[in-house]
């Protein structure tokens, strides 16, 4: 079989050197939509290096395409990238990530799931500088055709939302050009950018990134439920439940429990077509 998940998993780690300052917090975050009214004083958090402070989702782009790439080319894994699809992701922050950093991405293959007409690689990344970890992330990769290999299952993380009305409900529009301007922060997957390309992969126009709408679900959350503080963020979590056209709008509900938040994402012009699903921000 392509995938050899005990050669996969006894693989050593990758590792290499990363690094970051306040022009990729930025342009980071300029790519989720931060910066509108430009002079608003809660957007210049994110936007003027004097007052800046970090989105954890940050993580997802400071070295993610290490942990991505190199865990796909680990030994065991021989996948067709056609057939590869991010399902969900996670990180768990273990300290406020700084505004300028250095440190060391270590990348390995946490485990691999067999859901029958499909396999789910755990890619794990684990990072830290000098004075010790500062985040952990997970992308699940759905890899369509590869399961049937006799493994494990996995476990099926769904989230029950209350049967209440929601806490809160925010919108956010996706501007026409943000898929372009969040490229520039490390995905260039041409299905973000050319037409062509995406109607090649059976959609009509450029999609979202999830990662960017990832981004813009979370501080949505920060802004209001967690009253703008980043630092309060422990852990979030997502299922990447379907797409969202540059020009929409994000609908995010959100259930506030002790410790957490329950998010739901649906895009708000197709009748509230799941974005993203299973979504818990915990928090302090």
């Amino acid at each position: 079989m392509p995938i050899d998940a005990a050669r996969a998993l006894a693989a050593d780690p990758r590792q290499g050197d990363i690094g970051w300052d306040h022009k990729d917090i930025q342009l980071y975050h300029l790519g989720l939509g931060a910066g509108l009214p430009a002079t608003d004083p809660d957007e210049l958090r994110y936007t003027l290096e004097s007052r800046l402070h970090v989105l954890p989702s940050f993580a997802t782009v400071a070295g993610a395409g290490m942990a991505m790439l190199g865990g796909l080319g680990q030994p065991g894994i021989d996948v067709d990238l056609p057939q590869v699809l991010h399902g969900g992701h996670s990180i768990e922050l273990h300290r406020p990530i700084p505004v300028k950093g250095s440190a060391t991405s270590s990348s390995k293959v946490a485990a691999v799931y067999d859901k029958g007409k499909a396999a789910v690689i755990v890619l794990r990344s684990e990072v830290a500088d000098a004075d010790g970890p500062l985040w952990t992330s997970d992308a699940q990769i759905f890899v369509r055709g590869e399961g049937g290999f006799g493994g494990e299952r996995g476990p099926s993380a769904r989230e029950e939302l209350p049967e209440r009305a929601p806490d809160r409900t925010e919108e956010r529009r996706i501007r026409e050009d943000q898929a372009l301007l969040y490229r520039l922060s490390g995905d260039w997957n041409p299905l973000h950018a050319d037409p062509e390309f995406a109607k090649l992969a059976g959609f009509e126009q450029p999609i979202l990134h999830g990662l960017c709408s990832y981004g813009m679900t979370l501080k949505a959350v920060v802004d209001t439920a967690l009253g703008g503080d980043v630092s309060r963020v422990r852990a979030y979590r997502t299922r990447f439940a379907g797409i969202v056209f540059p020009g929409e709008t994000l609908r995010i509900r959100m259930w506030e429990e002790p410790g957490r938040v329950l998010v739901s994402v649906t895009a708000a012009e197709r009748d509230d077509a799941p974005v993203l699903a299973d979504t818990v921000v915990d928090h302090a």
